[in-house]
């Protein structure tokens, strides 16, 4: 990133699998610096389609229109001009034009715990549905963009979500934005 480039059009893309606060930690950077917050994801298209979750997740897995549908907003909203926050869970591949891409890591117990702690159920139940959906979710990214989203390394920054808070995290993404445009 150019220290040219005004701080307040940098464009910072931020993944991570279900329950690594890739959306939580995407607002808060985005409150922080002034930029525009873009989370499109499955559970929008539901709320804008009279449809359960499930039944987008279901309907995605069989029909690609889906994925693309939601990533091509998402990356159409973060190509307008000025700056934004950008967090899902491809953002760091769909935006490669991001100024500074993050990717965020948990365990699978601790992310099954943080989202029984949003959307309830059981312990048991969050987990064995996060394994599956994070299976699905891999295959589908394969099919669909030849993305293995397993495969992180080009990253700017990985950081490990397990035993920080989300406030941590984002002071961590917004001191990397600072000296990058420091100079």
């Amino acid at each position: 990133m150019s220290s040219s480039k005004d701080k307040k059009d940098v464009k910072i893309a931020i993944s991570g699998k279900s329950g690594c606060g890739n959306t939580t930690v995407s607002r808060m950077v985005a409150d922080a610096l002034n930029l525009r917050f873009i989370n499109f994801t499955f559970r929008n298209l539901a709320q804008e389609k009279g449809l359960s979750f499930n039944e987008v997740l279901a309907l995605a897995s069989a029909d690609d229109a889906w994925d693309r549908e939601v990533d091509t907003r998402q990356t159409e909203m973060a190509r307008e001009e000025g700056g934004c926050t950008l967090g899902s869970r491809l953002a760091i591949w769909m935006l490669p034009e991001a100024d500074l891409k993050v990717f965020l890591t948990a365990r699978p117990e601790t992310r099954a715990k943080r989202i029984q702690g949003r959307e309830g159920n059981s312990l048991e139940y969050v987990a064995e549905f996060t394994d599956s959906r994070d299976r699905q979710d891999h295959d589908r990214y394969l099919r669909i963009y030849n993305i293995n989203n397993d495969e992180y390394s080009f990253a700017d920054i990985v950081i490990d979500t397990d035993d920080i808070s989300p406030a941590e995290i984002a002071k961590i993404i917004i001191s990397e934005v600072e000296k990058k445009f420091s100079g």
